[in-house]
This record gives structure tokens, C-alpha cells and sequence, in this order.
């Protein structure tokens, strides 16, 4: 069976997490899966944009790049050891300086449970860092530096709309803790879909085929012109090690999350409380209802086939996941659905994603 893998490094010898793979209904973002992780591909109507890419070598982009990228450590709290207390843990990951001001980008998997971060940078210089704020949602999270600006060189992130599949893209991050360690690949697909640390679904994710390991987490996938387009997070692999199927947070949803983190220290995300799957006939079927959920409050039912949402047809559940992320909290939406030969519609209050 494939393995998915979260990508931070763990513990003295070095071994990572994993996160089974399975086939399973879909809860799309819109109720939390807790038992199967599930790699979709969403069809996309309409060409593919131009991609941003001016040719650099790999060399260039290293050269031009490199001193933006850090390499993470975290400690945390361990196990209960035989003679009482708990023994320290140390992960490592990588991340990339996000502004001036010292923001770096990194996975929230990496900094879970921290008790302190350090951060070193190209030169070897180490600074401790703060916790600015993480979402498990999308699996990313931002700290904080307190480093002179002669340190800080950001990094820019691109419009991952306009990727397409066959771009060139380098990989920068510390696999298995060999700090600055640059790989090189292409977009392998589009619009694929992780799941989160707390099971939900990352939209839109980008598949490449350049080596990321363990310690690559949070590690910037540049395209050909030096721009960040992702965030390395997740590999599909039934060694553990790089199997040439990596996946990165597209770099749109992350413009988004991290304003929103060092804006607040929190991201909010709309939550409608259903499962849904999409059927050989292209239908949206709810699967279930969860207690005290929009959903249940506004009278859908398990059975229940979703038509439109906002007048816009829902084909598929990964469309319905998109249409529901693309909301604020407490907004309203009209659902269009078919119960037992039936048509109606309903008002949905959309609530915040559950933690």
C-alpha cells in the first residue's frame, strides 16, 4: 500500500511520520475525514495559463534563492520515560523568509507542539523564534525572528494560477538535516488534493517529481524564474524516501493563510458539515450529516444529491470543496438539491471549520 508522508525529520535517527493512504468518500473540506488520505485529481475547464518562467538555470535560481531558505529546528516534549517526566524531542524541518520583518513560512506539522524553535540560516547563524500562528487546515504556519535585516532575504512568491504541468521547479530544504540541499524536477500535476493534519482537504495542491525527503517540510518549490509556488508538505511512497511523487501547498493558498496568521495568529475557513461523494454519474451525494453543523440546522439530509450552490452547477465534490473554501464564515448560501425525485432549495449559514 502507498504511503503519504509529511516531510519533517524527527528524532536523533532521523525517522519520520506517515499518514495511511486509502480510497474513501470524500469529505472535501466540508466535513473533517479521520480515517483516509486521498490524492484526487480535479478536471479543469478552460486552457491552462502561460506559465511565469524566464529559464534560469538551477544554478541561478540556488545562487538567488538559497540565502531566503532556513533550516527548522523544533523541541518538544517526548514520551513518559521509566523514572518519571518526559523526555525533549527534536525535529527538523525547513521554511523561507517570508518579509523584512523576520516572518518565515514553514508546515504547521513542523512546528506542532513546539516548545522552542530555533532557526539557522545559509551563513550558520541560528536565531530563536517565536510562533506567530499555524492552521492545520492547510498545513502551514508562520514564526517569527528577531534577526538584523542584513540576515533576512524574502523570498517572492508567484501566482500558482498560472503553473502549468511540465514547468520546470527546484526544491530547496534540508532532507534527512543535509541543510541547503537543492533537487530539480517539473510539475508533474495540477490541482491534486492532500489531506491536512486535522483532515481536511488541501485544494489545488502541485505534484512534482523533484526529490523531497523527510526535512524538506515547509521548504520553498521555486519555478524557473526563482518565485515560490508552493510549499513542500506531503511524498507518496511505499519506501519512505523520495519515490519522484512530492506534493506542495499552492503558493495563492498560501498568500492567503499567512496574511491571515500574522494578521490574527488564526485562519478562519467556512464550514458547511456534510460528507459528500461524487458518483459514476457525476453527481454530489451527501453521505452525512454531522450534529450541530449548517447543514443539519438548515435541513439536508444524508441522500441528498447537490445540484448548485449560488445558481454555479456543483459536479463533483472537489468542485463543492472549492465553492465552499472560496467563503468566509457567516456567509450565506443558497443550496440547490434533489431529495426523492424533488428539487429544492435552501439557505445555509456557513459556520468556522472546526479545529
Amino acid at each position: 500500500m502507498n504511503r503519504r508522508r509529511i516531510l519533517a525529520t524527527t528524532g536523533a535517527v532521523l525517522a519520520g511520520g506517515a499518514l495511511a493512504v486509502g480510497g474513501a468518500a470524500t469529505y472535501a473540506g466540508l466535513a473533517p475525514d479521520s480515517t483516509q488520505t486521498v490524492v484526487r485529481q480535479v478536471n479543469v475547464t478552460g486552457a491552462e495559463q502561460a506559465s511565469d518562467n524566464t529559464g534560469l538555470s538551477v544554478s541561478d535560481i540556488y545562487r538567488n534563492s538559497n540565502k531566503g531558505v532556513v533550516e527548522i529546528t523544533v523541541t518538544s516534549e517526548g514520551q513518559q520515560t521509566p523514572f518519571g517526566g518526559q523526555q525533549a524531542q527534536q525535529a527538523l524541518g525547513s521554511g523561507f523568509v517570508y518579509d523584512d520583518q523576520g516572518h518565515i513560512i514553514t508546515n504547521d506539522h513542523v512546528v506542532d507542539g513546539a516548545t522552542s524553535i530555533t532557526v539557522r540560516f545559509w551563513s550558520g547563524k541560528t536565531y530563536s523564534a517565536s510562533l506567530v500562528g499555524s492552521d492545520p487546515s492547510t498545513d502551514l504556519a508562520v514564526i517569527k525572528v528577531d534577526a538584523p535585516a542584513s540576515v533576512l532575504d524574502p523570498l517572492a512568491l508567484a501566482d500558482s494560477s498560472n503553473v502549468a504541468v511540465g514547468d520546470p521547479v527546484v526544491a530547496i530544504g534540508s532532507p534527512f538535516g543535509l541543510e541547503n540541499t537543492v533537487t530539480s524536477g517539473i510539475v508533474s500535476a495540477l490541482h491534486r488534493s492532500m489531506t491536512s493534519p486535522n483532515n481536511f482537504s488541501i485544494d489545488d495542491s502541485i505534484q512534482t517529481d523533484a526529490a523531497i525527503n523527510h526535512g524538506n517540510s515547509g521548504g520553498p518549490l521555486l519555478n524557473g524564474s526563482g518565485q515560490v509556488i508552493g510549499v513542500n508538505s506531503q511524498i507518496e511512497s511505499d519506501s519512505g524516501g523520495n519515490d519522484g511523487v512530492g506534493f506542495a501547498i499552492p503558493s495563492n493558498t498560501v498568500k492567503t493563510i499567512v496574511s491571515e496568521l500574522i494578521s490574527t495568529g488564526k485562519a478562519e475557513h467556512a464550514y458547511l458539515g456534510v460528507s459528500v461523494e461524487t458518483t459514476a454519474s457525476g453527481a454530489v451525494r451527501v453521505g452525512e450529516i454531522r450534529s450541530g453543523t449548517p447543514a443539519e440546522t438548515a435541513g439536508l439530509q444524508a441522500g441528498d444529491t447537490i445540484l448548485t450552490v449560488d445558481g454555479t452547477k456543483v459536479s463533483s465534490a472537489d468542485q463543492l470543496t472549492s465553492i465552499i473554501g472560496s467563503k468566509a464564515p457567516g456567509d450565506t448560501v443558497t443550496i440547490t438539491y434533489s431529495r426523492g425525485g424533488q428539487t429544492q432549495s435552501v439557505q445555509v449559514k456557513l459556520a468556522s471549520r472546526p479545529e
